[in-house]
């Protein structure tokens, strides 16, 4: 059985949260968490309270045991763009912008 977990809006954008998404993916959910935790970035412990999320899920919902779940897919949406300008030489302004992502976690047994 398949359980999942979202988290909305975090903001990180979707291109950094996959350097440590990719990092945890097919893996046990207790090595994935050890991963994430000796991971040096604050990016790392968001995608490790989604998984803890995930389990957390199973754990309850569906009395699934803890030990026998692996994270079958774990991925990151873009969210919405917060667009602002920063001043420029000659009275002219550069846009910036200020990604942010979904973040998806699902995990399900390991027979499965």
């Amino acid at each position: 059985m398949e359980v999942k977990a979202i988290v909305k809006n975090t903001g990180i954008p979707p291109r950094k949260a996959r350097l440590y998404i990719d990092m945890v993916r097919g893996r046990g959910v207790g090595e994935a968490l050890t991963v994430l935790k000796f991971a040096p970035s604050p990016i790392a412990r968001v995608v490790a309270k989604v998984v803890k999320s995930a389990v957390a899920n199973a754990e309850n919902n569906f009395q699934l045991d803890p030990a026998d779940l692996k994270v079958v897919r774990i991925y990151a949406d873009g969210a919405t763009t917060q667009k602002r300008h920063r001043a420029r030489s000659k009275g002219r302004a550069s846009p910036i912008l200020k990604r942010s992502s979904h973040i998806t976690v699902v995990v399900a047994d390991r027979e499965d």
